[in-house]
């Protein structure tokens, strides 16, 4: 991508109406746009992030087997009323059309066990996964904290479907160890955290990430490596060795329940045994708040001059910043050789963001060029002329290689 053809627009200072540091990050760096408390647009440079965070979901969920489907955002009154969380679930959006009510998305309870209930009828069906990637409303009165609170967010959510329990408790087990696997490639620190099953079950699985800023406070145990959500928490020590826990403020980015038999019960969705008897359908959920994900990375991974993404999903591999000199002459060569590189970089399919601008000034060009974050920045300027090599800078550490052109196509090369 050419810079001068980039939609994006960064700011010298902090925007005044934002408190939380993921939003004023992004927002100042011109990844999102905020329309209104909770709401925020997504600009190319956050549409990238967010793409390669789905990418990276994806690619685990579909070699544990399930199957990804998009379910409708609009759910009819009726099936809300049936679960009797029409008037319950406080969040709620409620839409008038002209001949029906309806439920503007939280989440997707009130359709799936609908559509499983016409779909699914034998043993030989089950167990059966299908997750989607899908935008969800909830009205909150409080929409806070950037991206971690807000009223319109992008969520995964996986739902599977089982003969019993036994069957969906060890299937909870491999959801839980893939977000392990999930978070650490996107370079999350996650507390695996007993919470609250609210009312579905007695307990649900959080995955908490810790940081100062977080909402939620995680009881840990250092000694077993057990922990607990505040909300559940009896006493401030291990329930199983007695240590002192320690707490930790954190942001929840995933979690697991045990469904247990409760739609399945009011939507009536049965199968039918090897025996041909009627059994009950157990189900669980899991999610992860994508939009979420976005929010605690920017949390997390910045420093005084802006962001700082980790490789796997910055929305970049690579900056190009083409420094020029007052000598018009030498500025022709090095966008001749800045060009050539960038052509290279394509051509291996390497995501490159290439500064040709000229009309901006080379001061100018670095400071936005941090406040990006973009993993790995090459800087071509007239040292080039005498070395012939370039400049290749870690956004992470400020670590400079000089490396000749065909061993920075190389170096990328190999990471891929």
């Amino acid at each position: 991508m050419r810079q001068s053809k980039l939609f994006l627009k960064t700011y010298k200072e902090f925007p005044s109406y934002e408190t939380s540091k993921n939003a004023r990050f992004l927002i100042r760096a011109g990844f999102i746009d905020k329309l209104s408390a909770g709401i925020y647009n997504l600009l190319p440079l956050g549409f990238l992030v967010i793409e390669k965070i789905k990418k990276i979901i994806r690619e685990e969920l579909n070699l544990l087997g399930c199957q990804e489907l998009l379910l409708a955002n609009l759910h009819l009154k009726k099936y809300w009323q049936k679960t009797k969380r029409w008037d319950e679930f406080d969040v709620l959006f409620k839409i008038k059309g002209n001949l029906e009510e309806y439920a503007l998305a939280p989440t997707h309870e009130e359709v799936i066990f609908p559509l499983i209930k016409k779909t699914v009828f034998s043993y030989k069906q089950l167990p059966l996964a299908l997750y989607q990637i899908n935008t969800k409303y909830r009205d909150e009165l409080r929409a806070k904290s950037g991206l971690l609170r807000n009223r319109e967010f992008i969520m995964k959510d996986l739902y599977s479907f089982h003969l019993n329990n036994e069957d969906l408790e060890r299937f909870k087990k491999r959801v839980d160890e893939v977000y392990k696997k999930i978070f650490n490639r996107l370079d999350l620190k996650t507390i695996k955290t007993l919470a609250s099953g609210g009312t579905f079950s007695k307990f649900s699985t959080e995955f908490q990430v810790p940081t100062e800023s977080g909402e939620d406070s995680v009881y840990l145990c250092s000694n077993c490596n057990l922990a607990w959500n505040k909300e559940i928490i009896k006493k401030e020590k291990c329930e199983n060795c007695n240590k002192d826990l320690e707490v930790y403020k954190t942001i929840e980015v995933g979690n697991t329940f045990n469904l247990g038999t409760k739609f399945s019960e009011i939507f009536e969705v049965f199968y039918l045994n090897n025996k041909n008897q009627k059994n009950i359908v157990w189900a669980g959920c899991y999610g992860i708040g994508i939009t979420r994900v976005l929010g605690a990375i920017a949390e997390i991974y910045n420093d005084k001059n802006g962001l700082i993404w980790p490789e796997s999903v910055s929305p970049f591999k690579v900056h190009i910043i083409l420094l020029f000199s007052p000598n018009s002459q030498k500025n022709n060569y090095l966008f001749k050789i800045a060009e050539n590189l960038y052509h290279k970089l394509c051509l291996y399919n390497i995501d490159t963001l290439f500064d040709d601008r000229t009309n901006v000034s080379n001061g100018e060009k670095l400071f936005e060029s941090d406040l990006i974050g973009i993993t790995y920045k090459i800087i071509i300027g007239e040292r080039f002329l005498k070395s012939k090599k370039l400049e290749l800078v870690s956004r992470k550490n400020g670590k400079i290689k000089e490396l000749k052109i065909n061993e920075i196509i190389n170096f990328f090369k190999s990471k891929k």
